[in-house]
């Protein structure tokens, strides 16, 4: 992604740095950094602040706010398609993470990745929940034969029962107070949610999750796509197994 050269020209015109900024937006000073030089959009709280923080118009720092907001069709929700979850930004899952504060669903099989991609995940998780967040896991349900079809399809070391069984290693060893349910029926589409941002990755033939096509969506509307997957989310986690 291109830098963000409009917004450190604001910074610089202001006497301030990023560890300023990052102060008074209450986020890691690594993640303003991103804002800059990868030119990753903030979250909407976060651009609104950093702009009267700045003194300047939302739509001068980051004028694809402004493009994406004249969309008026079904697909205004779509903020990026990646062919595979590998293309994602590394920092976008991490990221989404630290800007949520009501809500962090992760409904991935096994959503295995998080612990190796995000650093600190566990105490950033764990902080989360202290605070009132609800965090929820829908993992797979490792004694499904749902599970054993897919390990063989896979044909890997690393089995999805034991990437499963890692996942909720490290929630317990972090301590964090999440619910926590088994299923089936995500094996073929994951499903995260982070507040108003999402991101929903569809498996195809015999590839690994990171394989997966994955969208970035964001809420913008009643009834859109975003909705639907929050409400697949729900139906999936009603009739998961609880453990």
């Amino acid at each position: 992604m291109p830098r963000n050269d409009t917004l450190r020209s604001a910074l610089v015109s202001a006497g301030l740095t990023t560890v300023d900024l990052a102060t008074a937006l209450t986020v890691d000073p690594k993640t303003v950094e991103r804002w800059l030089s990868r030119g990753r959009l903030p979250h909407p709280r976060h651009r609104v602040k950093a702009a009267e923080f700045l003194g300047q118009d939302v739509g001068v720092l980051w004028p694809d706010v402004v493009r994406r907001a004249v969309k008026v069709g079904a697909d205004r929700e779509l903020v990026a398609v990646y062919p595979r979850r590998l293309d994602m930004p590394r920092s976008l899952f991490g990221d989404l993470i630290d800007a949520a504060h009501k809500r962090l669903w992760f409904g991935g099989y096994t959503s295995y990745f998080v612990w190796l991609d995000v650093e600190g995940a566990g105490g950033t998780l764990s902080a989360k929940a202290s605070s009132g967040a609800d965090l929820r896991w829908l993992l797979g349900d490792p004694d499904s034969a749902v599970t054993r079809q897919r390990e063989e399809i896979e044909d890997t070391p690393l089995t999805v029962s034991t990437r499963i069984a890692m996942t909720r290693a490290e929630l317990a060893k972090a301590k964090v107070d999440a619910s926590v349910r088994l299923s089936d029926r995500h094996i073929a589409m994951s499903v995260w949610v982070f507040d108003d941002d999402m991101l929903v990755s569809t498996h195809i033939g015999s590839g690994l999750g990171q394989d997966s096509v994955t969208l970035h969506l964001q809420r913008r509307q009643d009834g859109g796509a975003f909705d639907r997957y929050v409400d697949h989310f729900e139906q999936l986690w009603t009739t998961a197994r609880t453990c």
